[in-house]
């Protein structure tokens, strides 16, 4: 495998996916980032010994900057900072956000800015080959200055102290170092500083999230395929001229890949083949079934709705890209002008407002996906289908009073996109003041980016009920009229998940759908190739 090599300047959101969710993928610490941190660490050095006041390494914290610290004491300061912010609370973070977090943070350090001595970095790189992750409550941080609760749960395993998970069990970090053969890290001055002050635990969940949130965007565009054939539409609603005349990138992918998808279907029909409104068609369902030269707006718009999270997720990943290149701690060093400076780059304000964005336009998608089912399944609207897709017996008949079909799904449904929609407030309206209104604007982007995973879970779980539900129709529609791509998608369903001839628990074939979405098989199915 090619090593990532993180210089401070060059990782990539993929680089972030692929350590996070591969453990044995190599991580190198450049030759040029590891000397521009020796310069940036000899800086502090002779700065601390002219007696320079320099914030939190001569200084106390937040509103304690006016009070002087010995330099004899600096590095026990440092110590104190991690003790007295693990505080953290709620679940723990999931194995791969702490990877990612390990990687992020090291990538922040490596551009030689913080002051940090080397081994630092390189102590965050041994934690990823040894996959040792320190485990990390995932409350407690409002994102300014910086995630400093959870870091410090990072900071507190470099030193030594706490417990972390190990080749899934947790032990005291001491032992795990012990084992592998490496010492705890002796801080010096800015070393707990500049591990704590910055937005990579944040970023780690926004990328995840927004990798994530591509993947639903492709399988969003999938569901709205199939359901377009089940109830019979009119695929002329995705022609390239009226895509082309409103031209958001987004809007006109998706469109295209909708094109892509339906090409070849005799369910779906393109706007010059669809039959006059009062002619009945035969053999696609019970009742008098018509075509329409416009379907309802969750299908006709589904485009619009699409193009919005796809051309969201363009901008997001631009910003994210940014942020985990970035120096995000305070004071830093610059060691060409022998100057040091205090700012704010810990202020996680364009994580938060990334994910406030992404949380919105993944939640639209939950809830288009929720109206088409509600189409799937009514019998008011689904074009002659059966009620709540209740299986048809041998001679063509159906029970809808002992079988109730997909009537609990679409109640399932219908919570999940509440709740999905419910996550979706801000975060970073919710600005607190904290450290005795030293920090009095806060970002809230932990908060917000833990929403948005907790949204394209939701999400995802909402999709794989959508295409549970479609194939039933299909099934019950005939698929030997699908396009070839939908129906590829329709045999990897049918390989995990049977037909549902009669009311049985659904929940277990909920899960494999999710994780048949959650592998790629459902694109790769649909032949589109993974982002």
């Amino acid at each position: 495998m090619t090593p990532v090599i993180i210089d401070g300047n060059s990782l990539t959101l993929a680089d972030v996916v692929s350590v996070a969710r591969d453990p044995g993928k190599e991580v190198l610490f450049s030759e040029a980032a590891l000397k521009a941190c020796e310069e940036s660490r000899d800086l502090k050095l002779r700065l601390i010994s002219t007696g320079q006041p320099i914030y939190g390494v001569t200084t106390g914290f937040g509103d304690s900057v006016t009070t002087q610290i010995a330099p004899a004491k600096a590095a026990q300061l440092q110590r104190n900072m991690i003790r007295y912010h693990l505080n953290g609370t709620g679940p723990l973070a999931p194995a791969e956000v702490v990877r990612a977090t390990l990687l992020i943070r090291a990538n922040c350090l490596a551009r030689g800015n913080s002051g940090v001595q080397p081994a630092v970095v390189e102590r965050l790189l041994d934690l990823l080959r040894h996959d040792v992750l320190p485990e990390i409550p995932e409350r407690g941080s409002v994102g300014a200055s910086g995630d400093l609760v959870p870091l410090c749960y990072v900071a507190s395993a470099l030193i030594g102290e706490g417990p972390v998970l190990h080749r899934g069990e947790s032990r005291d970090i001491a032992d795990v170092l012990a084992a592998i053969g490496l010492e705890p890290i002796v801080p010096e001055a800015k070393d707990g500083l500049g591990l704590i002050n910055g937005t990579s635990f944040s970023a780690a969940f926004a990328v995840l999230a927004a990798r994530d949130a591509h993947q639903l965007a492709v399988t969003a565009d999938i569901c709205t395929a199939l359901a377009s054939e089940a109830l019979l539409g009119n695929r002329g609603h995705f022609d390239d001229f009226i895509h082309e005349h409103r031209p958001h990138r987004g809007q006109r992918d998706s469109a295209a890949l909708l094109t892509a998808l339906l090409d070849g279907s005799e369910l779906s029909l393109p706007h010059s083949q669809v039959v006059d409104l009062n002619e009945p068609l035969e053999g696609r369902g019970h009742g008098k079934l018509r075509r329409s030269i416009q379907d309802r707006y969750s299908l006709r718009c589904a485009p619009h709705v699409n193009g919005v999270l796809r051309d969201t997720l363009d901008w997001v990943d631009r910003w994210l890209e940014t942020e985990i290149n970035a120096s995000t701690d305070n004071p830093l060093f610059d060691a060409d002008s022998g100057d040091v400076h205090s700012g704010g780059n810990f202020y996680a304000g364009h994580v938060v407002q990334a994910m406030d964005s992404l949380k919105v336009a993944v939640a639209n998608i939950a809830d288009l996906l929720d109206r088409q089912l509600e189409l799937l399944v009514d019998e008011k609207f689904n074009n002659g289908l059966t009620p709540n897709l209740i299986p048809r017996f041998a001679d063509d008949s159906w029970d809808g009073g002992l079988h109730h079909g997909f009537k609990g799904m679409q109640l399932a449904c219908s919570a999940i996109t509440a709740e999905a929609l419910k996550t979706s407030n801000p975060a970073s309206v919710f600005s607190r003041s904290t450290e005795a209104h030293n920090q009095d604007k806060v970002s809230m982007a932990p908060i917000a980016a833990r929403d948005a995973r907790t949204i394209v879970g939701l999400t995802r779980e909402v999709t794989a009920i959508h295409l549970l539900a479609a194939c039933q129709a299909l099934d019950l529609r005939g698929t030997e009229e699908m396009s070839p791509r939908t129906r590829a998608v329709h045999g990897v369903i049918r390989a995990s998940v049977p037909f549902v001839d009669g009311d049985r628990r659904m929940d277990h074939d909920i899960a494999a759908v999710v994780e048949l979405i959650r592998s790629g098989a459902v694109a790769e199915a649909a032949g589109v190739p993974a982002s």
